[in-house]
């Protein structure tokens, strides 16, 4: 027997016929969901969104397993709806009580499977942000004297990867910049991305990411530490730090609702709109479905009756 199987044994003695709660929690995350192999961030989150769950149901008197209904499961929905949460938040947490409460039943700690009878709310779905030509040359000019900040923020506009492959980039993943960056289709550089789940690939970067890494290797501050992009205080660049730094200059630029998926959705419309062909722009943002990538299609044809409309004769 191993170690988590002597685990689950003995929560199990210890939740005997009427867990509490939290209690219950506990079982599904070290039982449930293991069993159905769910990912590590979404076993995280689905843990957060529970522990709320049992929060409500203790501010109404109830703290037994037991007492979950299906009226007061309904109840924290149209809670949520009241608190404002985002339809997908709303969506994800009715996800994750269904999942808890389907296997409370199984394991005969509920004596109803109401998680089947409880509907999750409609995801809205929002049309991605993009920047505008004259909206990402303004936010570039707000950065063009920070070479970390430029570096960061034209490789996003660049290559269109993620916030989490910026923040993986190593010194070692730039494999090649032109010593004379051109607009030569033969004088490109190449970078290796961490896509995720063991996924890697090779991308090339165009003349203006050569450029902008070009500027900010040459004041890069000296490190033992293989992170490309360094803080202040010399440790590698954190996902809310590049979040914070693309907002700042975003709002010196006076360019309101961006994010950095806003620059990957900028990347992808203006080379739909420049002609690229989309198996290209495919694999450089890492999409798995060339159908992914066809999004930009519906906002590249947005972009072009707006302009259509604004710069009417």
């Amino acid at each position: 027997m191993n170690s988590s199987e002597t685990i689950d044994e003995q929560l199990l003695l210890e939740l005997g016929e009427a867990p509490s709660i939290r209690r219950a929690i506990r079982l599904f995350e070290v039982v449930g969901m293991p069993a159905r192999n769910l990912k590590e961030r979404t076993r995280e989150e689905y843990g957060k969104d529970l522990r709320l769950l049992a929060a409500f149901c203790e501010a109404q008197g109830r703290l037994q397993a037991e007492q979950l209904t299906l009226p007061l499961m309904e109840a924290y929905l149209a809670e949520m709806d009241r608190r404002g949460y985002a339809s997908a938040s709303r969506q994800r947490k009715t996800y994750a009580i269904r999942a808890f409460l389907s296997f409370l039943f199984r394991q005969g700690l509920i004596r109803q499977d109401i998680g089947r009878r409880l509907i999750p709310p409609r995801r809205t779905q929002k049309e991605p942000r993009f920047l505008s030509r004259a909206e990402y040359q303004a936010l570039m000019a707000a950065c063009e004297h920070h070479p970390r900040d430029a570096a960061i923020i034209e490789l996003l506009l660049q290559t269109g990867i993620r916030r989490s492959e910026v923040v993986r980039l190593t010194i070692d993943d730039i494999l090649e910049l032109p010593e004379r960056p051109t607009a030569d289709p033969d004088n490109v550089g190449l970078l290796h991305v961490h896509r995720g789940r063991d996924k890697e690939e090779t991308i090339p970067l165009n003349y203006k990411a050569c450029v902008a890494l070009q500027r900010y290797l040459a004041v890069r501050p000296a490190s033992d530490l293989r992170a490309l992009f360094l803080s202040r205080h010399g440790a590698p660049l954190s996902p809310r730090a590049v979040l914070n730094a693309v907002k700042g200059y975003a709002a010196a630029a006076g360019v309101p609702n961006v994010g950095v998926h806003t620059l990957r959705h900028t990347h992808g419309t203006h080379h739909v709109l420049q002609g690229t062909d989309l198996h290209t722009l495919q694999a450089n943002m890492g999409h798995a479905s060339v159908s992914t990538t066809e999004l930009y299609l519906g906002l590249a044809g947005r972009a072009r009756r707006k302009a259509l409309q604004e710069h009417a004769l």
